[in-house]
């Protein structure tokens, strides 16, 4: 696969604040791209960046093999973009809303109609059009956000904390939709987010931390080197448990043990067959990957 996105020796400072410092890395078209950061990690800075609503101080940032200092334009039709915070008018119907950013991109009459009727069926919002956005729901105006980002048919869709405060089941109708455009259009997507579960579906991850990337790579090699296994035991007592002389903690049903990784789970099963009848082995989590390298959790919203 090709890239996508190239940012090489990317810098922007506010006063003395640098936001990213000397920040270079690549997105592959097609993947699922997961750009995570604490609070003023220098997420949002990047992405302005890449939007063109932010100059840069230095650094070069290539979109689809254009230059953003010389293919702008060009490159925001390539781009949609779902950030954190609506930029619906509350005032305007769905309708008028979406009529009226198509008709920016030059989409009008029968064909805006063909647009909005398969984007309205797409995710779900045929109900909706006559309503003003001021009177829709959190999830329903997401949705409405979403659509609007598609308008286009953009190459890359950059989700910025696309689903905070969103229900499960409004999460699991934008992600259906998102896997959908990917799969039929090879759509890429760059995503941020604080739902470390989005983050582990991520063909290829990378963590800010204070404006510099602290790692990279995909969610499973992340884990292995960040993050060791994990044995739970069940059905057994604690003194068995102990008799392991292994680093354990007691969990719901039972009992937790850490090991460095798969290959010392199976050493200590076949090890002592008779304890573990009933077990289970699983992989640290996205979230202790994020805490081991930057020894913070993630929460909040960024810079």
């Amino acid at each position: 696969m090709k890239n996508i996105i190239e940012i090489n020796g990317l810098n922007k400072s506010f006063g003395e604040i640098k936001a990213v410092s000397d920040l270079s890395f690549c997105v592959k078209e097609g993947e699922l791209f997961a750009f995570l950061g604490e609070n003023g990690a220098g997420k949002s800075t990047t992405i302005n960046i890449i939007c063109g609503s932010l100059k840069k101080d230095g650094g070069t940032v290539t979109i689809d093999g254009l230059n953003l200092d010389t293919s702008l334009e060009e490159i925001k039709g390539k781009l949609g973009i779902v950030f954190q915070g609506s930029v619906l008018d509350k005032s305007l119907t769905v309708y008028d809303n979406l009529e009226s950013r198509a008709a920016l991109y030059g989409i009008c009459g029968a064909e805006f109609k063909n647009l909005l009727a398969e984007l309205s069926e797409l995710l779900e919002f045929s109900d909706l059009l006559k309503r003003t956005v001021g009177k829709l729901s959190g999830g329903q105006r997401r949705r409405i956000d979403i659509a609007r980002a598609l308008l286009n048919n953009p190459k890359i869709l950059i989700l910025d904390e696309p689903t905070t405060g969103l229900d499960p089941q409004t999460r699991r109708l934008l992600w259906s939709v998102v896997d959908k455009l990917r799969r039929e259009k090879n759509m890429t997507v760059f995503l941020t987010t604080h739902y470390m579960e989005e983050a582990a579906e991520a063909d290829y991850v990378v963590i800010l931390d204070g404006g510099k990337i602290s790692a990279k790579g995909s969610p499973l090699e992340l884990k292995n080197t960040y993050s060791g296994d994990f044995i739970t035991i069940y059905n057994t007592d604690e003194k068995a448990v102990k008799s392991l002389s292994e680093n354990y903690e007691r969990v719901h049903d039972g009992f937790r043990i850490a090991v460095a990784d798969t290959a010392e789970a199976t050493s200590l099963i076949c090890k002592n067959p008779e304890l573990f009848l009933d077990y289970e082995i699983t992989k640290g989590k996205m979230d202790d990957v994020f805490l081991a390298v930057t020894g913070k959790k993630i929460g909040g919203d960024d810079k």
